[in-house]
């Protein structure tokens, strides 16, 4: 007869767990996840909307700027005409390596003054384009040195990445807008175009000038729409990148706010401890006023302490029981009134002193007690 035999394989049941976490991520990311992910840099933002609207910079720029940039050229071309006599007149002694330098310097700064509105403009609407999106909170750490950068297979991986794929097509889209709004923009001034011929070299640059900035104002509209849309995509992508599980919740909740059966064992010793030191306060009381079953409170007036009498210890059910036991062992009397017995209670803390709405009331059982008292004596 063919035995059978039975082959047990231990399984590890967390392989089965999906994202390595305890579970899928269906949580929204807490504000200290997004907290830290913002110092570290990561932040939901398009850069399409910094590219256009620096775009759209720029070419307000030249619109406003080229009259300035014109005159400009004019002088530098007029200075280096100028200075070519010069050039020539001198000899081999003459032209040295200094005199190059400085002819060098002065272009150099006149060059710079000319493009100085050009780079502020596209600085400041750069940094406005990141602002809007993200805010100002600068961090260092995006530029800090990963050894994870330089990992080959990682590098693989994001290059034949979904996102990469999804990236690629988007500027293939982007080329084919850019080339269509170009096309049709010069199509469209396809009669101006031929006239280059019949006007003179400064009328031709303006006409070529204005055409290329109406070109480029279209394309830098066309890539802020694009950048708006995308911000809208890498903020979705962005908040469920950043989703946590359930298991993530719970151990920042620990790491954060601590461990809720410590927490509750914690609280447990200061009402404990709290308590111990109330009960000790009741053979010290006047009268303790109940309710007369569920409440207790113990009252105590020290005229050379407190300018009204003073609530040393409260509690019902139980702790109002054991006030009571308390206070008989150390034969402090103990007067029924449920209406007082409630609203002191309700209103006063321990060791804080009556409202003055309840003076007369407590005056008149602390009356009572003493008179008691006196006529005990």
């Amino acid at each position: 007869m063919e035995e059978k035999y039975q082959v047990l394989i231990p399984l590890n049941l967390q392989f089965f767990a999906k994202d390595g976490e305890g579970g899928e991520k269906t949580e929204q990311p807490t504000s200290k996840k997004l907290s830290d992910a913002r110092k570290e840099g990561k932040v939901a933002k398009s850069k399409e909307v910094v590219n256009g609207v620096a775009l759209l910079g720029f070419f307000l720029s030249l619109r406003i700027f080229l009259g300035f940039a014109g005159v400009r050229f004019e002088e530098i071309f007029a200075w280096i005409y100028a200075i070519i006599p010069d050039i020539i007149k001198m000899n081999g002694d003459g032209f040295t390596i200094q005199t190059a330098t400085g002819i060098f310097r002065i272009l150099v700064v006149k060059m710079l003054i000319i493009l100085l509105p050009f780079l502020l403009i596209g600085f400041v609407t750069g940094f406005v384009g990141n602002l809007i999106q993200v805010g100002w909170k600068p961090t260092m750490k995006p530029l800090q040195p990963k050894l994870s950068k330089f990992n080959p297979i990682s590098g693989f991986k994001r290059i034949f990445s979904k996102d990469s794929i999804v990236n690629l097509i988007l500027a293939i889209a982007k080329i084919s807008l850019v080339c269509i709004i170009a096309y049709n923009s010069i199509k469209d001034q396809a009669n101006h175009l031929f006239l280059l011929y019949d006007i003179g070299f400064k009328a031709a640059l303006s006409l070529i000038f204005q055409i290329i900035v109406n070109i480029g104002m279209k394309i830098s509209i066309v890539y802020i729409i694009l950048g708006l849309a995308d911000y809208v995509y890498q903020k979705w992508k962005f908040t469920d990148d950043m989703k946590m599980t359930k298991q993530e919740v719970k151990d920042e909740y620990k790491n954060t706010e601590g461990d809720p059966q410590i927490k509750g064992k914690q609280r447990q010793r200061m009402m404990e401890s709290s308590q111990r030191r109330m009960m000790k306060n009741v053979p010290q009381a006047d009268v303790v006023i109940t309710n007369p079953t569920h409440i207790a409170v113990a009252i105590l007036y020290d005229n050379t302490k407190d300018e009204a009498p003073r609530v040393v210890a409260k509690g019902e059910d139980y702790l109002a029981n054991r006030i009571k036991e308390t206070a008989k062992e150390a034969n402090v009397p103990i007067v029924e009134d449920k209406p007082l017995a409630r609203a002191l209670y309700a209103t006063v803390d321990v060791d804080e002193t009556i409202p003055p709405e309840l003076y007369q009331a407590v005056a008149e059982i602390l009356a009572v007690v003493y008179t008691e008292r006196n006529k005990a004596v």
